[in-house]
């Protein structure tokens, strides 16, 4: 028999705590479901030749974040990097990769749903597709590219403060034509 103050006893004397009363699943919930390489492409278009260049090479950086909706449940969150080291004397290496993870969502706010997707979830696939850029640039001979952590939450907000701003300006812009008519 559990006793007065056992956590079996509390949560069910709590009918509040979460299903409602015919047992309905009615608490924001998510998580990651799977994550999985969707795309890897490396390019090593000078060798070997570049392996002999004693150039530092410039690299260029790229990442961007998808999302594509599965199902009501489910969305595929593609976190896609791509990074090119050139030099004067050629390109040294090309790799791009999409690297996804499938996310559930359920009874969550748009808003939270939308901040989950672009900020939380690539802030967890993050490491794993840092350590495969790593991986594919040294095995494709030359040092590991190690790219910095990213935080993505300030990105995020970064871009909601600048697509509200823009919006506020576009509807500022469009008043104005109206109200010396």
């Amino acid at each position: 028999m559990a006793d007065e103050g056992d956590v079996l006893t509390n949560l069910e004397s709590n009918p509040d705590a979460g299903a409602g009363g015919n047992g309905a699943d009615n608490q924001p919930v998510a998580g990651l479901i799977s994550q999985y390489i969707k795309d890897l492409s490396v390019e090593n278009p000078k060798a070997p030749e570049s392996f002999q260049w004693t150039e530092q090479p410039e690299l260029d950086v790229q990442i961007n974040i998808a999302s594509r909706e599965i199902n009501e449940e489910v969305f595929e969150i593609e976190l896609k990097i791509g990074a090119a080291a050139k030099t004067s004397q050629g390109t040294a290496y090309i790799v791009e990769l999409a690297y996804c993870g499938l996310l559930g969502l359920r009874n969550m706010p748009e808003e939270h749903a939308h901040m989950f997707m672009y900020a939380e979830a690539p802030r967890i696939l993050f490491p794993f597709a840092r350590r495969i850029m790593a991986d594919a640039t040294r095995d494709a001979g030359f040092a590991p590219l190690l790219l910095d952590p990213i935080d993505f939450q300030a990105l995020y907000a970064q871009q909601l403060e600048r697509k509200m701003a823009e919006e506020a300006t576009a509807m500022g812009g469009e008043a104005a034509p109206g109200d010396n008519g």
